[in-house]
């Protein structure tokens, strides 16, 4: 795990990495619901109901046609000033067709999408092809008619990356106060070389870049004032090699000997012999590079801006140890222990980009984990956390210790100056003094502790001990534990634990200025203008940071009730409370319970503190009981199942017999507490249908004030109701989103960890359920093919034996909520999809505005709402600073720039409509703008009218009263994949409040889905369990 040198303003656990893949079919159920709920806030107190299909659109067209009464939902009481809660119910996971799950293409079938757009009001079920058994009148359809506007014409999706082109920027944003900023971006002098690249061709084949780089620095050493023609060449370690000018030959072949590593024995050093084959492939032409730059050419020349970045990598390569773009060396800063054996480097991140100045080179900070050089016993003692010779190893202690030591490199301490490297491929089963070996032809064992004492006089201490083993499997060879000490420079590619992650952000948290200053120190410790590779292909790097033009967007006005002191706040540098104000839409709880989990906090304690949250509850705007249903419980977290169903069981036989549901389970749980919190969200979401809200035992003690009215917005919005909502969204002034029904979409991927080979990838998906307030989010998850970037489940077809083809998927399931919801169809789609690098860019989308079209023309024909398509970045290596860091008025407290601050010049991409915002105001660290790239927009946004929307949204993050650093509909998707993981491995999730979608986990949407690049390939998904319908049609995810 790389950290950067920064700590978040709010700190999405466990960031997942996003990693290409292919795109395999997937499997899906369907089914109905309806039930209970929240209808939006314009028209709460008449109706509030929507039923939607299941994925797949299992309702039946009768459903879909049933007129206004569909609406009438059963209210339920709230506080008198809102009306009473309608009724909405979703469609929910249930069985399958019975021949198995749909079949989807492994490619997208691209289609050009329908020019018009209106059609009849209601949405169709399941385009089936079979003739619907009750079509709806016409007096039914209630007919709208959509004018088509200029510039929002539907285009065809594109049939390839090839004819793909992203929106140019419509122009530049002048909202906000205008003000500089300095960017981590350096300026790059384009060479007027002639460059030219060779393939090369190295045989015996060696897996190892650090070999192939030492047959090329050896050929160079020999070769370069002869052959080479006194060139300077840059090699990727690989296959290709580039030069500044032509080599004087074609191609040609070089015999090149290397000696092994000198392992301190004194014998001579075995020679390896290699041939080399160098061969001109093509000239890297940086004319169109230059073209590009100047908005001339639309398509980035990647070689040639490879080429750039080989060039700047050789000698840092050479430097230090390289890891992805990064490169790390206990000489670049203070070494920090992170326990376990794992120690952090520093070291710098760097990467040449293309940007409206022209080339840029992106420095940053970043540290990463590496094994500790220890004694194999020390780190064994490290990683146990106790005296290892004080008792024998268990099999859990055999486990870990092979699951950290396989794959490490290490060297023998017993020979004197003879340090010869071995890999660790596993420990032995047996103690090391019941090791034996055959030491001749004819068989004669010896026992490895005697092979010791009579070859080298060292006597084993831990014979009790396993033994390394090392080299290959088939041949066996014994290495006792203490004659080993581990190689330095080996990255620490694993899982960290929590305690890891804490002192590795510890580390590398660093105030604004002291970052800016130690980016400025690299690049002059870098010397760019003396890197002779550098000067070979005249490439000149500035040392100053690029000092660019932003904005800083002005705050939206937020709507609270009527019957509080404030009923407007403006937010103040990204913050705001919660005194004098109540919710705009407060929930109800009538019937609640808790269960104490944790043994310091006594019943009395936990009976106070159930109290003031209630309190907290009814101040803040809810109607909110004061006393349980039942008193408060202690238990033991073993038995949390037990506990759970009993206390839910006991509680639902004093309230059923008045026809009362249960609206709320408060927890308090131990500050570590393991499993128990995932386990517990996965009984009550998924066994007992009940929303939860779980306090941890320190805040329970504190019970702070801030914390409870914090806990307060998450439990209201757990029940259905609404914090705040932009005045300008009521008031329907926001571009493009209140003049008609729009309706916005967040999506994210979250993968395993590393290490985990086949645990399937989770996609979610939100969206927005209100309009025009925009901020409630319904969402659905599905699992899918291990490290699968692209959402399988968008849209999908199957056959049904009677209803012939049945289309369903998550974008369908949303568009029918939101029907159902607001008794609009959406008009328009902005699509935030979050986790999506550059590299993906064009595959993501193709895949995804297919599903997208494809889902609404299943709805109606010709249903082609416009799309924007916007993809989302956090993992990025752009960093901000105020142009003056003593400017009181030009930083937050923390000294970051300021919240609102948005970039789209100089170092945003040449040509294309992007741009970067920091919408958050810094807590400790650096604070990391959001990259905001639209790879598609049919709604002709301007950069005004997309980045204030994004800004404004940013403001109604529904559990804290501070601006988050993404837009809300891609964090709560980040979250709501989260969530899932508790559903199927709770315990390797992280304990604290995550969050889930609306009608998320529905069951196994991946269900037949089968992973390309997983080992275990023929394996079906495994389906998420399908959470209980009361639960999906609230939102429990906060």
């Amino acid at each position: 795990m790389c950290v950067d040198d920064s700590k978040k303003k709010e700190r999405v656990t466990n960031m997942v990495r996003k990693k290409r893949a292919d795109v395999p079919s997937a499997g899906g159920e369907s089914s109905q619901s309806g039930g209970r709920g929240l209808g939006s806030q314009s028209q709460q107190t008449g109706r509030g109901g929507y039923s939607s299909g299941g994925r797949g659109g299992s309702m039946s067209q009768q459903q879909y046609a049933e007129g206004p009464h569909e609406y009438q939902g059963r209210g339920r009481g709230g506080p008198p000033q809102q009306g009473g809660r309608g009724s909405y119910g979703s469609g929910g996971r249930g069985g399958g067709p019975s021949h198995g799950g749909p079949s989807r293409p492994p490619v997208p079938e691209l289609h050009q999408a329908t020019q018009s757009f209106h059609g009849p009001a209601s949405f169709e079920a399941g385009s089936s092809s079979r003739p619907p058994e009750h079509a709806p009148s016409t007096q039914q359809q209630q007919q709208l008619s959509i004018p088509q506007e200029v510039g929002q014409a539907i285009q065809p999706v594109p049939a390839s990356s090839k004819s793909v082109r992203f929106p140019l920027r419509p122009g530049k944003g002048c909202t906000g106060t205008k003000c500089i900023v300095k960017a981590n971006h350096f300026f790059a002098e384009l060479p007027d070389k002639d460059l030219h690249q060779y393939d090369v061709t190295i045989t015996p084949e060696v897996a190892s870049r650090g070999v192939n780089r030492a047959v090329m620095e050896q050929l160079v050493k020999l070769y370069r004032e002869s052959y080479l023609g006194k060139h300077l060449p840059a090699y990727d370690g690989r296959k290709s090699l580039y030069t500044a000018g032509a080599l004087p030959f074609v191609s040609k072949e070089f015999k090149i000997s290397l000696l092994d590593d000198d392992d301190g024995s004194g014998m001579q050093r075995k020679e390896c012999n290699f041939k080399v084959v160098i061969k001109l492939a093509a000239r890297a032409d940086l004319h169109h590079l230059g073209l590009f730059l100047q908005g001339k050419q639309a398509d980035a020349p990647q070689e040639a801006l490879q080429v750039l970045d080989i060039v700047l990598r050789e000698l840092p390569t050479s430097r230090y140890c390289p890891v992805g773009r990064s490169f790390y060396s206990p000489d670049l800063g203070r070494r920090q222990s992170l326990g376990e054996g794992i120690e952090s480097w520093r070291g710098f991140y760097q990467s040449i980009r293309p940007t409206q100045m022209g080339l840029s080179l992106n420095i940053d900070m970043s540290s990463t984990a590496f094994i500790e050089p220890l004694p194999v016993i020390d780190f064994v003692t490290q990683l146990l956390n106790r005296d290892v010779s004080s008792r024998p190893l268990s099999d859990a202690d055999r486990v870990k210790i092979k699951k950290a030591l396989r794959g490490v490199r290490v060297e023998v301490t017993h020979r004197g100056n003879m340090r010869r490297k071995y890999r660790i491929s596993g420990l032995t089963s047996q103690a090391t003094r019941e090791l034996t070996f055959p030491v001749d032809e004819r068989g004669t064992m010896k026992s490895v502790v005697e092979y010791f004492y009579e070859t080298y006089g060292f006597i084993i201490q831990h014979t009790q001990w396993p033994c390394l083993q090392v080299g290959n499997q088939q041949r066996a060879n014994y290495l006792p534990m203490e004659v080993c000490k581990i190689v330095e420079g080996q990255r620490y590619s694993k899982r960290l634990n929590e305690r890891q992650i804490t002192a590795l952000l510890r580390v590398t948290c660093q105030r604004p200025q002291e970052r800016e200053k130690d980016i400025t120190r690299t690049v002059r410790q870098n010397a760019y203008h003396d890197d002779p590779y550098a000067k070979e292909f005249g490439i000149k790097i500035s040392e100053e940071l690029a000092s660019v033009e932003a904005r800083i967007l002005p705050p939206p006005w937020l709507k609270y009730h009527d019957t509080g002191r404030e009923k407007n706040c403006l937010p103040q540098v990204g913050q705001w409370n919660m005194m004098n104000k109540k919710m705009v839409n407060g929930g109800t709880v009538k019937n609640w319970i808790c269960i104490n989990f944790s043994r310091q906090v006594q019943d009395n304690v936990a009976q106070r503190f159930c109290y003031e949250l209630a309190q907290m509850c009814y101040i803040s705007g809810m109607a909110f009981t004061p006393e349980p249903v039942l008193p408060p419980i202690s238990a033991r977290p073993e038995q949390v199942e037990k506990v759970l169903k009993t206390r839910y069981h006991d509680a639902m036989t004093r309230i059923q017999p008045q026809n009362k549901e249960l609206d709320l389970l408060i927890v308090i749980l131990p500050d570590n507490n393991g499993s128990l919190y995932g386990d517990l969200k996965r009984i009550c979401e998924t066994d007992l249908g009940i929303v939860s809200q779980c306090c941890l035992t320190k805040h329970v003690f504190k019970m702070s004030k801030q914390y409870l009215a914090n806990v307060a917005l998450k439990i209201n919005v757990k029940v259905g109701g609404r914090n705040t909502v932009l005045v300008d969204a009521i008031s329907r002034r926001i571009p493009l989103v209140s003049d008609r029904p729009t309706i916005i979409f967040g999506a994210d991927v979250t993968h395993p960890h590393p290490g985990e080979d086949s645990s399937p990838s989770i996609a979610a998906v939100v969206a927005s359920q209100d309009w025009p307030e925009i901020t409630k989010y319904a969402g659905l998850v599905c699992a899918q093919a291990h490290r699968q970037e692209l959402i399988q489940d968008l849209y999908k077809t199957w056959q049904d034996p009677v209803r012939g083809t049945v289309s369903g998927g998550m974008i369908k399931e949303l568009l029918i909520s939101f029907r159902r919801a607001t008794g609009h169809k959406p008009q328009r789609i902005i699509f935030y999809r979050d986790g999506v690098s550059e590299g993906q860019f064009y595959q993501v989308l193709l895949y995804e505005l297919d599903a997208i079209r494809k889902a609404c023309a299943s709805l109606e024909p010709n249903y082609q709402p416009p799309v924007t398509f916007v993809v989302v970045q956090k993992r990025h290596h752009t960093r901000l600073f105020a142009h003056n860091h003593h400017d009181r008025n030009a930083v937050d407290r923390s000294g970051n720039i300021l919240p609102g601050t948005v970039v789209d010049s100089k170092i945003c991409h040449p040509t294309e409509f992007d741009f970067y915002l920091c919408s958050h105001a810094g807590i400790q660290g650096t604070s990391r703008p959001a990259h905001y790239h639209v790879l598609w927009d049919e709604n002709k946004f301007t950069a005004d009218a997309l980045q204030s929307l994004t800004n404004n949204l940013c403001y109604t993050y529904a559990r804290c009263t501070r601006s988050v650093s993404i837009v809300p509909p891609a964090y709560y998707a980040h979250l709501a994949a989260f969530r899932a993981r508790f559903y199927m491995e709770p315990e390797t999730s992280d304990s604290g409040s995550m969050i889930s979608g609306t009608m998320a986990g529905r069951g196994g949407m991946g269900g037949g889905a089968r992973s390309t690049r997983a080992p275990a390939a023929s394996a079906a998904v495994r389906p998420l369990p399908a959470l209980k319908e009361n639960v999906k049609r609230v939102m429990f995810y906060c």
